[in-house]
């Protein structure tokens, strides 16, 4: 892979006495991981992303307890998402892609809930899902590693 694209289509190594040809491309991957000449990771947050959509049904099952589903989303659906995220240097763009993922998943096990002082049903907002998901969210996790 090269970011020179002018650079010639094909390149000769000689590794013990034997020469092979390779040729350069744009994109290729390698380990699971998606790589770019570019460096962008927008194409590998989204095949990460698409791979945890889905497991994401995994959590529609209402006979598994909220507790088991917390720990698929912590044990499989982000290591999923998460494998290789050690190179990545996220954007604010990426970031915000990845915190609408894991509140999607969240909203998945956290149902509707009666409002006490209206009696109305509502949905919970994203800071009531995290309290009781009681983990760091997803850019936090990333950023350490």
């Amino acid at each position: 892979m090269s970011r020179d694209q002018n650079a010639g289509r094909r390149q000769n190594v000689k590794i013990y006495n034997r020469c092979s040809s390779f040729e350069r491309v744009e994109q290729f991957e390698y380990l699971g991981t998606n790589l770019t000449n570019q460096n962008s990771i927008e194409e590998e947050i989204k095949s990460r992303l698409k791979s945890g959509i889905a497991c994401k049904n995994l959590l529609s099952y209402r006979r598994l307890s909220k507790n088991i589903k917390i720990k698929i989303i912590r044990n499989v659906i982000l290591l999923l998402v998460l494998y290789g995220c050690e190179t990545w240097s996220l954007t604010l763009r990426e970031e915000r892609r990845l915190s609408v993922f894991e509140n999607r998943v969240l909203r998945r096990i956290c149902w509707p809930r009666r409002d006490e002082v209206t009696g109305e049903w509502r949905q919970l907002h994203n800071e009531e899902q995290n309290g009781l998901y009681s983990s760091p969210n997803i850019s936090r996790v990333i950023k350490p590693r």
